[in-house]
C-alpha cells in the first residue's frame, strides 16, 4: 500500500524500510528531469531534511526525507537516466530509508486523501 507526502512524494513499506520516489503529479509539474543527485547510502538523515536535487527543463526542486531514519539504498540507475521519472514514475523510485519509528509512515495520506490534494 502506497502512502503520499504533500510535498508529492510516495512510499511504500518493503520490509523494514520504505521505499521513495515521486508522484506521477509531480513529474508532470517538473516537466523533463535532466539531472538527479541522490543521497549517500549510509546517511543519517531527519525527517524533512533536503536529500535529492532535482533537475528539469522548468525547474531544480528538492526532495526531503518524509521521515527520520538511515538511507540503506539509492536508485543508481536515475544518475545515468533521470528521465525515466517522467516515464514511470512510481517504478523510478529514489531511495530507500530505514525509518528510526516505523510508524512514523503511518500519518501520510492514503491514496484518496493524495487524490483530493491535487484535484
Amino acid at each position: 500500500m502506497l502512502k503520499y507526502t504533500e510535498d508529492h512524494e510516495w512510499l511504500r513499506v518493503e520490509g523494514d524500510e520504505v521505499v521513495v520516489g515521486i508522484t506521477a503529479h509531480a513529474s508532470e509539474q517538473l516537466g523533463d528531469v535532466v539531472f538527479i543527485e541522490l543521497p549517500e547510502v549510509g546517511r543519517d538523515v531527519s525527517a524533512g531534511e533536503e536529500i535529492v536535487v532535482i533537475e528539469s527543463v522548468k525547474a531544480a526542486s528538492d526532495i526531503t526525507a518524509p521521515v527520520a531514519g538511515v538511507i540503506t539504498a539509492v536508485n543508481d540507475a536515475l544518475a545515468d537516466t533521470p528521465g525515466d521519472v517522467n516515464g514511470d514514475a512510481l517504478a523510478a523510485w529514489f531511495f530507500k530509508i530505514k525509518p528510526a519509528d516505523a510508524a512514523a509512515v503511518e500519518a501520510f495520506m492514503d491514496e484518496a486523501a493524495y487524490n483530493a490534494l491535487i484535484g
